[in-house]
């Protein structure tokens, strides 16, 4: 049976709450039912002396219990539901495609779902999803070498007029000056701790975080008040190669990343970045040992702001920087994340 690094007290806490940064971290099998759950479960939760804790789900399932058919427990932590996978789809071979409530009634999706859902993971309704998409296709169009007309018609709009403002309105500029438009898109993907979110352009990727870190927003905000960036939903080379990097990485075939990175931060933000970028896959240093390669050996703290900064996770390996004496602390993606990942590590090294 594999290692559980909290304790039964916290595990406790965390099921009560269906506090999803625990998500993939543990299962939950509930003795008077036989079924085992998810840490978010909705289900009405137990007793704690009715409660035993398992680190995966073949655990689980090796004890006898069932799969609850509330959470789901078998599918991957954040998994997309069914129906957000089907609409996603349907824009990824239509991105002029314009859903409303009614078609989502149709469908028999509940549009106050939906909504929610975007809300929650993109921080944007679907509506506005749809919108975004529409305008981030045309610009692609345009850049491929075809006029305004085409690429308005071609992306949804029924009028060149109503598309000039919508891409104005987005963008503060004009269809005419696209080619001056790098814009920042985002995409969001699932892992075994959970789901992450990518933001990038053709220049690298700017910002890698799970989807519920507190200072996501405020870090999305760094980047748009700096580089002037427009941002929309979608895709490109340098996310797809992440993408690919991360499931390599959480297989345990990738150590290195060679995917292009965007960073911004002070002299010594940029030093300290680049120090932890130099910490071998599986190796650790102490908050101390980085201000020492830093050449500050004094200014502990000011590392460990710094590395608190971070907005690209794993691929500048700041889970990789520990206390003085040996413990696990500060990890924006939850410390239990932070143990996951070095014990995925030292297993592979």
């Amino acid at each position: 049976m594999e290692k559980l690094y909290l304790s039964k007290d916290m595990l406790y806490k965390a099921l009560l709450k269906k506090d999803p940064q625990f998500e993939g971290q543990f299962y939950a099998g509930i003795k008077t039912t036989g079924i085992f759950c998810r840490p978010t479960c909705r289900a009405r939760k137990p007793k704690k002396k009715n409660v035993e804790y398992f680190a995966t789900a073949k655990e689980a399932l090796s004890h006898g219990y069932r799969p609850c058919k509330i959470c789901r427990p078998l599918e991957d932590a954040g998994e997309m539901p069914t129906e957000i996978r089907s609409l996603l789809r349907e824009l990824e071979t239509n991105p002029a495609a314009k859903i409303s409530d009614i078609m989502l009634a149709q469908k028999g999706f509940q549009p106050s779902r939906i909504r929610r859902w975007f809300i929650r993971n993109h921080g944007m309704t679907f509506h506005t999803y749809q919108r975004l998409l529409r305008i981030n296709n045309a610009l692609t169009i345009m850049k491929n070498g075809e006029n305004v007309a085409e690429a308005a018609f071609e992306s949804g709009y029924e009028s060149l007029s109503g598309f000039q403002y919508s891409f104005n309105k987005a963008t503060t500029k004009s269809p005419r000056e696209s080619n001056t438009i790098d814009p920042l898109v985002f995409s969001r993907f699932t892992t075994p701790l959970g789901p992450m979110i990518a933001f990038g352009n053709e220049k690298g990727i700017f910002l890698l975080e799970f989807t519920d870190r507190k200072a996501l927003e405020k870090e999305l905000q760094q980047i748009r008040n700096f580089f002037k960036l427009n941002i929309f939903p979608g895709t490109n080379k340098n996310i797809e190669k992440l993408k690919t990097q991360m499931k390599e990485y959480f297989d345990g075939t990738r150590k290195d990343f060679d995917v292009p990175l965007v960073t911004h931060g002070t002299e010594f933000q940029e030093k300290i970045w680049r120090i932890l970028k130099q910490i071998s896959f599986g190796a650790t240093r102490s908050y101390r040992d980085v201000a020492v390669l830093s050449g500050n050996p004094k200014a502990v703290r000011a590392v460990g702001r710094a590395v608190g900064s971070n907005r690209i996770s794993i691929i500048i390996p700041c889970h990789r920087v520990i206390g003085a004496d040996g413990k696990i602390t500060g990890y924006g993606g939850g410390i239990w994340r932070k143990k996951w990942l070095l014990v995925l590590e030292k297993k592979r090294r």
